[in-house]
């Protein structure tokens, strides 16, 4: 550090401590976070911001001693010792909609600062990565550290903020319209479906259609438990105008117009076989293949660090 006393492990614990009672004073002020209102394009602008903030930071570093000690090591490793510890209890706790604190993880407060907290840590190390390379003239993807924290960078920012615009939906599909309304007591049932319902219960509409042309009951010998079922649909594509035939079975989704379609559960009637209803669930995440790509980046990094022994970060003068 070039002014002040150097900061190390024990300023970075206390910094992450603090964010996570910064959390919890929110989380008990004003509830959990919304993440609907960060549905598109509110959630690019609120990536352009963060992404200006660290811009900033950056640009500051050697004015603030804060903002020079968070692309250190003193920073990081505390970061994501919290990070991980938070996403050890989101894997042991089942996790729901509108559920308490630790179990509706996405929208807790401490959760959601940690990882805005190691987003920052991240673009100020890239943006330190950049400026050592264009000082020492060296190519930046060829460093596998860099490639490592810019994978990261993005699956961190894709994954949450892309929270926001993703769809869950159900869809209640059947042969026999009239069977339809009768058990699951529902108007919004045609020959093809091209409504879903969202997690409060209200009818959204698709641009795509499902057509159930037969529902698929294997059962177990001697047993009610059954072995198989899926459903033999028609898909209509509203973007290409086109359908298409598929099987749907469970694990097995059909991917269609940027939609993933899941057999989810099934309503078993008195009708006979050939007129039973089949529930799908259409998932769609624009922000998917970012994270994606993010992944891929970091793996790539990975594999370069194991194979070049490139792993540490070059010291550069603050």
């Amino acid at each position: 550090m070039t002014k002040g006393k150097p900061w190390h492990l024990k300023e970075g614990f206390l910094l992450g401590a603090g964010l996570i009672v910064m959390g919890l004073v929110l989380q008990l002020s004003i509830g959990p976070i919304n993440w609907s209102i960060f549905t598109w394009p509110v959630n690019i602008v609120a990536l352009g911001v963060l992404v200006a903030v660290i811009v900033g930071m950056y640009l500051l570093r050697r004015r603030v001693v804060a903002f020079q000690f968070l692309a250190t090591f003193g920073a990081a490793v505390p970061a994501l010792a919290y990070g991980t510890l938070l996403t050890i209890v989101m894997g042991l706790t089942r996790q729901e909609p509108d559920g308490s604190w630790l179990s509706d993880m996405l929208t807790f407060w401490p959760f959601v600062l940690i990882y805005t907290y190691i987003e920052l840590i991240l673009g100020l190390v890239i943006l330190k990565q950049i400026s050592v390379a264009i000082a020492r003239r060296s190519p930046l993807m060829l460093r596998p550290s860099f490639i490592a924290h810019l994978g990261l960078f993005m699956a961190l920012a894709a994954g949450t903020l892309g929270n926001a615009d993703m769809k869950q939906l159900q869809m209640w599909t059947t042969n026999n319209p009239e069977l339809a309304n009768r058990y699951a007591g529902s108007d919004a049932f045609h020959q093809y479906e091209r409504f879903a319902l969202d997690e409060n219960g209200r009818h959204v509409e698709l641009p795509i259609a499902v057509e159930l042309k037969r529902f698929i009951m294997e059962m177990y010998e001697d047993s009610v438990t059954p072995k198989r079922y899926a459903s033999e649909v028609i898909i209509y594509s509203k973007a290409s105008n086109h359908q298409y035939a598929a099987t749907i079975d469970v694990n097995k989704p059909v991917t269609i117009d940027g939609w993933k379609i899941y057999q989810k559960d099934y309503r078993l009637t008195d009708a006979g076989d050939e007129c039973q209803i089949s529930i799908l669930e259409l998932v769609s995440d624009p922000w998917l293949p970012w994270v994606y790509a993010g992944i891929f980046l970091m793996l790539a990094g990975a594999l370069l660090m194991l194979f070049t022994g490139r792993g540490k970060e070059l010291r550069v003068e603050s």
